[in-house]
């Protein structure tokens, strides 16, 4: 039996025939002679042996699986017709494994249409949902409020401050407190860096792959700070006056800024200047946040006018979506992962699902309700919703509330980007990666995807005179960058354009440029110009007074010595 184990090819299915030699047969001249390894125990065992059925693959094959019936090879049909079966039963199993990436994720349904969504409390959520989701509905009362909060990009991890600089970072779902401080100061935002063991407190927000900390303050200077050397790498002086709304568009790493004149403005660290500006609101931008699901192409905007407003991020002619929210206060927006978004003003927080709110509508209405939760904490300054999780955390005056939205989160996490179970050797493992793969603030723009393609064709180009061969044959005339013209054809190919561009703008532009130099000649030129028109002006004059006729000069001693013409 050890030899049996020993060797795995002793293991066929029954349809397989093995050649078998048996040493008690007696050798003769046309038989061939048994190995020398030969086994009776494993020749006589392997013959009646297979693969159990439970290990065995007993799913029907499609249809279209080939069977390779023309081949005449009997050796070779059977081994194509084998590698086909392998293929469609991993394609199978393939398919069976994408069964967890559906795209519905799950949410709430009603079965009767006069039945509405938002009329479902959380009451009834949580008891209709599993136990291990229902741990999310929490309810944290704290004092130096109100809270802001902000989850890691795994979703494991919290950290909540106070406006009285009450500071907290902890597990959320194991309870475990990472750090507590009390700052005694005033703090208006909080972020994590890289990970949960880095925090910083103000309005900031840090972009992942590129390891930058952007900030913003009163005096209205946006800053970007490099948290792996610790490197200033630019600072812009957006000129609009104090900000208090910042977020940042994951899809490419442009920070949104939201100005007290109502200005929305989009910054890049290489361009000192915004890229994007426009008027959104009649009033102060008190939060923004764009949409992660559709790759950054929708932004939503709050003001202190009470108007929420959709904007798509591609062309900026308008909003999509524009509804003004009932009470008072400041409200603030917020996108999850699947693109729901959640508005809380006025003791009241409501989520609105898509595509409704993607599709243009020109009238002021909200669009159709999904879900909504009263809080009589007021004010309500934050809402945040959990990675990978369908909890919506909302700050307050007197803590911070967590409800059940579902359908909210992604339900599949990429565990080489965000993985909320690591461990602190494949954290460690990430920062190492992450550092090695760090992208320079340069490659940040407004369209991404123009970072690694080929520079378009240069439209500078010359027509080639044709070319006669050896042969008598002429080539056509064609049209060459350029930067691949011969040295001798660039240097005739600048002396034709040295002539060139001498028109109008040209003469405007050096016109513009010599206001500021005095020179001598022009000067005189002028003076010149001038005195003969003052003269011409006298002698019209004199001929309006005298009726029309010009007056004859009397002649004089010296008109004698005047060279004729």
């Amino acid at each position: 039996m050890d030899a049996l184990i020993a060797k795995a090819d002793a293991i066929q299915p029954l349809q397989k025939k093995r050649k078998t030699y048996h040493t008690s047969a007696p050798s003769s001249s046309k038989t061939k002679s048994p190995s020398k390894n030969a086994d009776p125990t494993l020749s006589t065992i392997a013959k009646r042996t297979s693969i159990p059925k439970s290990l065995q693959d007993s799913r029907p094959l499609p249809e279209d699986v080939p069977t390779y019936k023309h081949i005449a090879n009997k050796k070779l049909r059977t081994h194509l017709s084998r590698q086909s079966e392998q293929g469609a039963r991993a394609k199978a199993l393939v398919e069976d494994a994408e069964m967890l990436l559906m795209d519905e994720a799950g949410g709430l349904e009603v079965e009767d249409e006069m039945d509405r969504t938002w009329r479902v409390g959380q009451t009834d959520v949580v008891q209709n949902s599993g136990q291990e989701a229902g741990k999310g509905r929490r309810e944290f009362k704290l004092d130096g409020g109100p809270y802001r909060s902000r989850y890691t990009r795994n979703g494991r991890h919290l950290a909540i401050v106070g406006r009285m600089g009450h500071v907290s970072t902890f597990d959320w779902q194991s309870g475990t407190v990472h750090a507590e401080l009390q700052l005694e100061e005033t703090c208006r935002d909080i972020t994590f860096l890289q990970d949960h063991s880095f925090f910083a407190a103000t309005r900031l927000e840090f972009l992942p792959y590129h390891w930058l900390l952007a900030s913003v303050g009163n005096p209205g200077y946006l800053k970007y700070q490099d948290t792996s050397t610790g490197q200033l790498i630019a600072e812009h002086r957006t000129k609009l006056g104090a900000c208090n709304a910042m977020t940042q568009n994951l899809h490419n790493a442009v920070i949104h800024l939201g100005h007290q004149n109502g200005c929305i403005t989009l910054w890049t660290p290489n361009l000192p200047h915004p890229a994007v500006q426009l008027l959104a609101h009649m009033g102060p931008v008190v939060s923004l946040s764009v949409d992660p699901s559709e790759g950054g192409r929708y932004m939503a905007s709050a003001g202190r006018d009470g108007t929420v407003k959709v904007w798509d991020c591609r062309n900026w002619k308008g909003a999509v979506r524009e509804w003004t929210v009932r009470g008072g206060g400041d409200p603030e927006v917020e996108w999850s992962q699947r693109g729901y978004l959640a508005v809380a003003s006025s003791g009241n927080v409501n989520i609105y699902h898509p595509p409704s709110i993607h599709t243009p509508f020109h009238i002021r209405t909200p669009p159709p309700l999904y879900m909504t939760h009263p809080i009589p904490h007021r004010p309500l300054t934050s809402v945040r919703f959990a990675p990978f999780q369908d909890v919506l955390t909302v700050g307050h005056a007197a803590g911070l509330s967590s409800i059940l939205v579902p359908g909210s989160g992604e339900p599949n996490f990429d565990s080489r980007e965000a993985d909320p179970y690591e461990n602190k050797k494949a954290r460690s493992e990430r920062e190492v990666k992450a550092l090695l793969d760090k992208i320079q603030p340069d490659l940040i723009t407004l369209d991404p995807e123009l970072i690694g393609t080929l520079a378009p064709v240069s439209k500078l180009t010359t027509e080639v005179t044709p070319v006669i061969d050896a042969k008598g044959k002429t080539t056509p005339r064609t049209e060459v960058p350029y930067a691949r013209l011969p040295r001798i054809d660039r240097l005739r190919e600048r002396e034709k354009r040295r002539m060139r561009g001498k028109g109008k703008s040209m003469k405007r532009y050096l016109r513009k440029q010599r206001k500021n130099v005095i020179d001598p000649a022009a000067v005189n030129r002028r003076s010149e110009k001038a005195g003969k028109t003052r003269e011409e002006k006298k002698r019209a004059a004199a001929i309006a007074a005298a009726g029309g006729q010009e007056e004859k000069k009397k002649p004089s001693a010296l008109d004698r010595f005047k060279r004729s013409k």
